[in-house]
């Protein structure tokens, strides 16, 4: 099924989450994508913990599935970012049970009691300017190449699992180090819609480290509130949807998708002899055997043939990562 809002009414796309207790994973499930048929796409996790997840559709549709989830027990409040797109970022629908909305793996942590301060958009660039703040991006080595803010620690893990051994083997030191103030050491954490955030801030908590704080909203709300002119931000934020990246105001970015090892590239990057549309980028090019590379290319030739047709290719590869 082609989805096809009028020109006047773009594709939105909601990036959500909550922590709120779930009992019954399956139930919600099943009500989740019954709100989706016929003509929202994207992804959700269901788990005890919570929601989280990105879909696009027609407004009305999207609107349609968030009053769904408002509705539910725990979630008349979301962590809502909303953006739009010209092309449907999604081709299909996934609601999936999970042990962890994003995963961590510390499960005594409680970010629905024990989170950091939040700081709205508006107040965030006070906050990492003062010389006892530390800041940390919480995110992806992979996402944090694409943007970051202006003088950021970068833990440069593979997984948000890395995070805790990062923290306890090499964040901590830095709490230690000499620093232009003179108050005590204060954490500021970020991530891309916040919901890495408020783990990462309860897990600081937990560690004994009192003055946490993290960016209400993340990323995608300080590009959505904060005027370009005042903004710390430097690049563009990476986003888990063909959208790939976007920039001040959520408009969509310059960076592309290698379908081969579905990582951003820039466009520095797709000038690279070694970069294929729809097959490898000089991340993965030598990875990747010369009959992979024919697989790809073959699977690149048919989305062309499907996107031209109007249809969905359900060989399509997608970033399958919903986090915020």
């Amino acid at each position: 099924m082609t989805l096809s809002p009028s020109p006047a009414a773009p594709f939105r796309v909601a990036a959500l989450y909550r922590f709120a207790r779930i009992e019954d994973r399956e139930a919600v499930r099943d009500a989740l994508e019954a709100l989706c048929a016929p003509d929202v796409r994207g992804i959700l996790l269901v788990a005890h913990e919570g929601l989280n997840g990105t879909i696009a559709g027609p407004p009305e549709a999207v609107d349609r599935v968030l009053d769904g989830i408002r509705a539910l027990p725990g979630f008349d409040r979301l962590e809502l970012k909303f953006g739009t797109a010209e092309t449907p970022p999604f081709r299909r629908m996934k609601v999936r049970i999970k042990a962890e909305i994003v995963t961590m793996g510390e499960p005594d942590l409680d970010p629905a009691s024990d989170a950091g301060t939040y700081v709205p958009p508006d107040q965030w660039n006070a906050l990492i300017a003062d010389p006892d703040t530390l800041v940390i991006d919480t995110r992806n080595d992979y996402e944090a190449a694409v943007g970051a803010f202006e003088g950021a620690i970068q833990p440069n893990t593979r997984s948000f699992r890395d995070f805790p051994e990062w923290f306890r083997t090499e964040g901590r030191a830095l709490l230690d180090r000499p620093r232009e103030g003179s108050g005590p050491p204060k954490v500021a954490m970020y991530c891309t819609g916040g919901i890495r955030c408020e783990k990462s801030t309860a897990f600081l908590k937990a560690e004994g480290i009192e003055e946490v704080f993290h960016l209400e909203g993340g990323i995608l709300k300080y590009l959505e509130t904060v005027p370009e002119p005042e903004s710390l931000w430097r690049g563009e934020c990476f986003v888990f949807d063909e959208r790939v990246a976007v920039g001040h105001g959520l408009s969509e970015g310059s960076h592309s998708l290698c379908r081969g090892c579905r990582m951003p590239v820039s466009a520095e990057g797709r000038a690279s002899p070694l970069y294929v549309e729809g097959v490898c980028c000089e991340r993965c090019h030598d990875s990747r055997t010369p009959e992979q590379r024919d697989r790809y290319a073959e699977r690149a030739r048919q989305m062309e043939i499907a996107e031209k047709l109007g249809i969905d290719h359900v060989g399509a590869v997608l970033p399958d990562r919903a986090k915020a």
